[in-house]
């Protein structure tokens, strides 16, 4: 393909230079080979553009860049040389992207989960159901992304356009007719996502997160709403939204004035909603009430913010086309969603589970689902956890406030530290457990905190390590240290009990 070819429907503000002939697109210097066009564009971290020299001598042939002094200089100095300059760096490089690999996102369908919490899981029970009915799936979030059996490492919870399209084109290839991908609220700030066209998108909720980022919840709402309104391409065909607070009720008023097919979802009321509810820890079981009927659910899933997540999902795979039938046979196969309230079984007399939860709502939630757990036993909840360095500082008091209220002793760490020093993320969370007037330990060392609640745990307590969940790194200053919880725990309860064959993490 030449290079003007490549740059049908990029937004060029000016051009200069040859057109060669081209065969890739990156926005990483490294990954430039000969014949590849560099999108030379202002990321949040670093610019591009001071990458344009290695691009060159890697072999790429022409450049498109979002910055005008870099044009002036270069259009000057290389008139030889082909450039071309945006306004939208990310825009550019989502529709060369599309260009190069003949758009593969319009040949699969695309369901979009966004929200701070609830997104893995609810991606992880569509995925399922959809591959149980018989379809063939494209992954991407959190934890893994997958194409059709392949499976991969996550680098991204939401990849750049480059990336995500090109694993598109690798589940077109084989075969795919589906994706679904979790979508982060930086993704949508940035335009990662920029021209795809949701056939579904889900909102599952919106608490305190990425302030760091955002600034502030309003605008961190309003990063949401682009998914509902449309980037680049139209509104979603449907909106799946859960409206049980008023963040939902508002994107519900937002996705009805952009013309989609609207369900609500919630535990009480809406589209899809959840009657007779009954909990125990290994599942849950429910009655749901659709549009489209009604269905008795037997879920491995605990708790009921898992009730949420598969109404959600069973809402975004009706709008997908699967019959109740299928919905609910597809939930049945699902076991577990990794690092999300995973237990750890090693024959121990009390629960020890593992769980992603790192927001003050999601803390709330996984000790509501620990009480319930152990309350019939007179069982004890026991938290662990930390809080990330270099994010959001003003949620760490308000999840120690969490944390100690619904747990009975809470063992303060470290999560993730990175650049920040672990004491001073810790003296910021203390303010809040102290406020609850709960029993409390502090042990910076991840691994002698997880020593310290198992050691404590008797019979029918619950313990939960959060934070993590299926993260296998901890990182500390300008290190990547591996560090598993589910590992962790599984060693520390085989020092316990020696006398039980040990299972693996379920």
């Amino acid at each position: 393909m030449n290079f003007s070819g490549l740059l049908r429907h990029v937004e060029i503000a000016e051009r200069s230079g040859a057109d060669p002939h081209v065969n890739d697109v990156v926005y990483d210097s490294r990954k430039a080979t000969p014949g590849a066009v560099f999108v030379a564009m202002h990321g949040a971290t670093t610019d591009g553009n001071r990458y344009i020299e290695n691009a060159l001598q890697q072999g790429a042939v022409a450049i498109v860049t979002d910055s005008l002094e870099l044009w002036k200089q270069r259009s000057a100095s290389h008139p030889e040389l082909p450039l071309v300059r945006v306004e939208h760096g990310r825009r550019a490089l989502a529709v060369l992207s599309a260009n190069l690999l003949e758009h593969p996102e319009k040949k699969l369908h695309l369901t979009g989960v966004t929200g701070t919490n609830g997104k893995t899981t609810v991606t992880y029970i569509l995925e399922a159901m959809l591959r149980h009915a018989g379809r063939s799936c494209v992954l991407a979030g959190t934890i893994e992304y997958r194409v059709g059996q392949q499976v991969r490492p996550s680098q991204h919870t939401t990849p750049e356009s480059r990336d995500l399209l090109g694993l598109f084109s690798e589940g077109v290839a084989a075969g795919a007719t589906e994706a679904v991908m979790e979508v982060s609220s930086h993704a949508l700030d940035q335009e990662r996502v920029w021209g795809l066209h949701w056939d579904t998108a889900v909102f599952t909720n919106l608490t305190q997160d990425h302030l760091d980022y955002h600034g502030d919840m309003e605008l961190y709402f309003q990063a949401k709403t682009k998914m509902f309104t449309g980037q680049g391409a139209p509104p979603p065909r449907v909106a799946i939204i859960h409206t049980g607070d008023s963040y939902g009720q508002r994107m519900l008023a937002i996705a009805k004035a952009a013309g989609s097919e609207v369900f609500g979802y919630s535990l009480n009321d809406g589209d899809f909603r959840a009657e007779d509810v009954h909990m125990a820890g290994n599942g849950t079981r429910f009655r749901m009430l659709t549009p489209h009927g009604h269905a008795d659910i037997r879920t491995h899933l605990a708790g009921p913010v898992n009730v949420l997540n598969l109404m959600a999902a069973a809402a975004a795979a009706s709008a997908r086309g699967l019959t109740m039938d299928e919905i609910v046979s597809g939930i049945e196969t699902i076991p577990h969603v990794p690092g999300r309230f995973q237990t750890v079984d090693c024959g121990q007399p009390f629960t020890v589970a593992i769980d992603y939860a790192h927001t003050e709502d999601a803390l709330r939630n996984v000790a509501r689902l620990a009480r319930l757990l152990a309350r019939p036993h007179n069982g004890r909840v026991i938290l662990v956890f930390g809080c990330g360095g270099d994010r959001d500082r003003g949620k760490r008091p308000r999840m120690g406030l969490a944390a100690g209220e619904r747990s009975d002793f809470v063992v303060v760490t470290s999560d993730n530290p990175r650049g920040e020093d672990p004491q001073a993320i810790v003296q910021a969370i203390l303010p809040g457990v102290q406020a609850s007037g709960v029993k409390f330990a502090v042990e910076l060392d991840r691994a002698r905190a997880i020593q310290l609640a198992i050691s404590s745990a008797t019979d029918h307590d619950v313990v939960v390590i959060a934070g993590k969940g299926h993260e296998k790194v901890q990182i500390v200053g300008g290190r990547t240290i591996p560090f598993d919880d589910a590992e962790y725990a599984r060693r520390e309860l085989e020092k316990r009990f020696r006398q039980f064959s040990p299972k693996r993490p379920g």
